[in-house]
């Protein structure tokens, strides 16, 4: 009868830590996602390579996180020479800093939508960023979309002058459960 009440704090710690992972959904990021930039001048293009790990219900988004990365050298400017100048040492510097990362701390609903409160990294640089978006589920899967502006220099990108400050990026992200 010991044995049985010595195991059964552990047991019971198992199965509440489990129901909290459940509470949520865990997503796969699908084809035909879409991770545009552009700014007020010409300069825009895509990110063609977006990974990461989502985990995400639209009625618990306490329990939500987001660790996800775009791979600078997937940029696409539509212009082969502005591509190998935004990849090198002079702006994203693909070579030594290969990714933007985004990492959620917590999740909050505001408004008609969400916010995703933790760090964005990009060119060495880890500063705090809150990302809104929306979700809309459709069946077994759904679809993340978010529109907003990261200033450049915040970051070291570039140097100041050469195209405009503030960089509008919107995501699509289509995804299916796990």
């Amino acid at each position: 009868m010991r044995k049985i009440l010595n195991v059964l704090p552990a047991l019971l710690l198992l199965v509440v830590a489990s129901s909290f992972r459940q509470a949520g959904a865990d997503w796969n990021i699908g084809t035909g996602y879409s991770v545009k930039f552009s700014t007020s001048g010409d300069v825009g293009g895509i990110f063609r390579t977006l990974t990461g790990a989502i985990h995400f219900d639209e009625n618990s988004p306490a329990t939500a996180s987001f660790n996800v990365a775009v791979d600078i050298n997937s940029i696409n400017t539509g212009n082969g020479v502005m591509n190998t100048h935004a990849k090198s040492a002079e702006w994203f510097d693909g070579a030594k800093y290969p990714k933007i990362t985004f990492v959620s701390s917590k999740v909050v609903k505001a408004g008609a939508g969400y916010q995703a409160i933790g760090t964005l990294t990009m060119h060495g640089v880890t500063k705090p960023f809150t990302l809104p978006f929306t979700f809309q589920r459709s069946g077994a899967g759904g679809l993340f979309h978010a529109a907003f502006t990261v200033n450049r220099n915040d970051y070291g990108i570039g140097k100041p002058g050469d195209v405009d400050d503030n960089i509008s990026l919107e995501l699509s992200v289509p995804v299916t459960k796990k």
